[in-house]
């Protein structure tokens, strides 16, 4: 629309009505189940299965949120996440950092072929390799059985070929003079990468940061397979167990397995949704 067009007081108005009305949508659309399943958390059983979209109408209760840490030791499944999604995070990013690394900026002769390869491996289905992944896993190589141990969510993490590609792709666009220009002021490899590569690749590492901390908070069937004993049991597995209790309780247990996810998008938003930030690095 042109500037005459929204000088015009009909053609202004009904515009802005309209932003606004798509806005309250995608409030109500986004915002409102998380709400809701909040509200749910400190509403009394009863209340929840007879009003449940009355606002409190028969008061405030902590009682859901105080059964679900005492009686079914929340706390402890929500700390066993915490350290699946933090050991799945640490790998990934190393993985897909170094990755990215060796076939965007240091291109070896054998690059083009690998990177294929690593294109190739996004066209097989998880599910096909469940099962050798799973006797790896029972019966590794070197070592004890991984069943019962984080590493065996944490290695599998590892091998994300689509965390290589989406960085390999953010370090191509990265300006090459830099790269040149500290080779020749004497620079290896791991210099490069270490106190060039990295502190440009912020907004890649926070996308990277938040796919893999989501995948691997809200994953079940590998957990479910590999995880079993209760000392190391996830929240995504411990959840499904929980169908059959009080209702106000599950909702709490629900509401705190929310948290980590809605944290995450806050604090790694604005590198989430801006692009990459290089002119600093360009200038020095």
């Amino acid at each position: 629309m042109s500037s005459a067009d929204w000088r015009r007081p009909r053609v202004a108005w009904t515009w802005r009505g309209m932003h606004l009305a798509l806005l309250l949508l995608l409030v109500v659309w986004c915002l409102g189940p998380l709400l809701l399943l909040a509200k749910f958390a400190f509403t009394p059983t009863q209340d929840i299965l007879t009003q449940p979209l009355a606002l409190f109408p028969n008061g405030f209760t902590t009682k859901n949120v105080d059964q679900a840490f005492t009686r079914y030791h929340i706390g402890q499944y929500f700390l066993n996440t915490v350290w699946v999604a933090l050991g799945s995070w640490f790998v990934q990013v190393v993985v897909a950092t170094t990755g990215g690394y060796v076939l965007s900026v240091l291109r070896p002769r054998w690059a083009k072929a690998l990177s294929w390869a690593v294109l190739t491996t996004l066209f097989v289905p998880a599910v096909v390799l469940l099962i050798p992944l799973y006797q790896i896993i029972v019966d590794p190589p070197v070592g004890e059985t991984l069943i019962n141990s984080y590493l065996a969510v944490w290695l599998p993490a590892g091998a994300s070929a689509f965390n290589v590609v989406l960085v390999s792709r953010f370090f191509d666009s990265l300006p090459r003079e830099i790269f040149e220009a500290a080779r020749v002021d004497g620079a290896g490899p791991v210099r490069v990468f270490w106190s060039i590569v990295l502190p440009m690749s912020r907004p890649i590492l926070g996308v990277v940061s938040v796919f893999a901390v989501i995948a691997s908070w809200k994953d079940f069937l590998w957990p479910f397979l590999v995880l079993k004993s209760a000392s190391v049991k996830p929240l995504s597995v411990y959840l499904q167990s929980m169908a059959n209790v009080d209702k106000g309780t599950l909702m709490a247990a629900l509401a705190i397995s929310t948290l980590i996810p809605v944290v995450m998008f806050l604090v790694f938003q604005r590198m989430f949704l801006r692009g990459a930030g290089l002119g600093g690095a360009v200038k020095g």
